[in-house]
C-alpha cells in the first residue's frame, strides 16, 4: 500500500517526466509550433499611415473612377448610399479630388457619419492663384473643420517640387491652421515618384501598384504610360524608400482603371499588393455594394495567405 510519501514522490516524478517530454518535443517542433496565432488581418483594420499618427481602414472606397463619372452616373442619392454602404462595412477611408465629378457631393454623402471616424484625402490639381481659398473651400464643400490628408494632385514632370513651391507653402500653411492633418502627393510618373521620394516635405504617397504594370509610373512624363510588368521593379524601389523614411504608403490602381474586367486579374493584383507589405492601406473606386462585397472577399483573403 502506497503511503502519502511515496505518492506525492510519485505525482512529482510524473510530473518532471512530463515536463521533460513536453521540452522536448518543443525543441523538435517547427519553428513557430504552439505559438498563439497573431490577430487576424481584415480590410477593416485602422492601419497606421507610416508615421504620420493617422489611421485609416486598409481598404478605402474611390469616388474617381474616370474622374468620377462612374459614380456620377448612380446618381447623387445611390452615390450617398454607397459612401453609407461601405461605412456600415468596415470601409472608413474616403477617396476625392477637387477635379472629380463627384467632389460637390462629398459633404452630403458624408453627413450623419461620425466624422471622427473617417479618412477622408481630397487632391487639388493644377495651380490656383487663390491657393488658400481654394484649400478653404474643401472643408466648406465637405462641411467639416479639416480635411485628413491633402495630396497635390497627378504630378509628371521631374522637378515638380520647385515648380509647385507656392502651392506647397500653402499647404504647410493650412496645416499649421489646422485646415489640413496630413499633406502629400499622387504621382503619375517615375521622375515625379523620385522627387516625392526625395522631398522632406511629403508625408503621404499615393502610388499606382498593381503585378500587371498597368497604368503604373514610368520613366516617360505621361500619366498614362503603357502597361508593362518591367514597370514595375522601380516603383518598388522608390515605395521602399519612402516607407524607410516613414511616409504613409496609400496604393490606387489595384483594378488597372477599371482594365481589370476579369476576376483572375483583379485577384492576382490583390494577392500581389497585400502580400507585399507595400502599402499602409488601398484605395478602389466602385460603383456597387456587389463591387465592395468582392474587395472585401478578396483583400480578406489575400491576408489571410499573407
Amino acid at each position: 500500500m502506497k503511503t502519502q510519501s511515496d505518492i506525492r514522490s510519485l505525482t512529482r516524478r510524473d510530473f518532471l517526466g512530463r515536463s521533460a517530454l513536453l521540452t522536448g518535443a518543443a525543441l523538435l517542433a517547427p519553428a513557430g509550433w504552439g505559438a498563439a496565432a497573431g490577430p487576424k488581418r481584415t480590410h477593416a483594420d485602422q492601419v497606421a499611415l507610416g508615421k504620420t499618427g493617422l489611421t485609416c481602414s486598409r481598404l478605402g472606397i474611390g469616388t474617381g473612377s474616370q474622374s468620377g463619372n462612374v459614380q456620377k452616373a448612380l446618381g447623387k442619392d445611390a452615390f450617398t448610399r454607397l459612401i453609407h454602404y461601405a461605412y456600415d462595412h468596415g470601409i472608413t477611408y474616403i477617396d476625392c479630388a477637387q477635379s472629380y465629378a463627384t467632389f460637390e457631393w462629398i459633404g452630403d454623402a458624408i453627413q450623419g457619419l461620425p466624422r471622427e471616424k473617417l479618412f477622408v484625402q481630397s487632391k487639388i490639381g493644377g495651380q490656383p492663384e487663390k491657393i488658400l481659398e481654394t484649400i478653404d473651400r474643401h472643408r466648406k464643400v465637405f462641411d467639416t473643420d479639416y480635411v485628413d490628408s491633402l495630396l497635390v494632385h497627378c504630378m509628371i514632370k521631374e522637378g515638380w517640387t520647385g515648380q509647385w513651391k507656392r502651392i506647397m507653402d500653402a499647404f504647410d500653411e493650412a496645416q499649421q491652421k489646422q485646415w489640413i492633418r496630413v499633406k502629400g502627393v499622387s504621382c503619375h510618373s517615375l521622375p515625379a515618384l523620385k522627387d516625392a521620394t526625395a522631398s522632406d516635405w511629403t508625408q503621404i504617397h499615393l502610388v499606382r501598384l498593381n503585378p500587371q504594370g498597368a497604368h503604373v509610373d514610368t520613366p516617360a512624363e505621361t500619366w498614362n504610360a503603357k502597361s508593362d510588368p518591367s514597370h514595375l521593379p522601380p516603383v518598388v524601389e522608390q515605395v521602399k524608400a519612402a516607407r524607410a523614411k516613414g511616409r504613409g504608403i496609400l496604393g490606387m490602381k489595384l483594378v488597372g482603371d477599371g482594365d481589370f474586367t476579369q476576376a483572375e486579374d483583379r485577384e492576382k493584383a490583390m494577392q500581389y499588393v497585400m502580400k507585399s507589405g507595400l502599402t499602409d492601406a488601398v484605395v478602389i473606386g466602385f460603383k456597387s455594394p456587389a463591387e465592395i462585397d468582392e474587395s472585401i472577399e478578396r483583400m480578406n483573403r489575400a491576408l489571410a495567405a499573407a
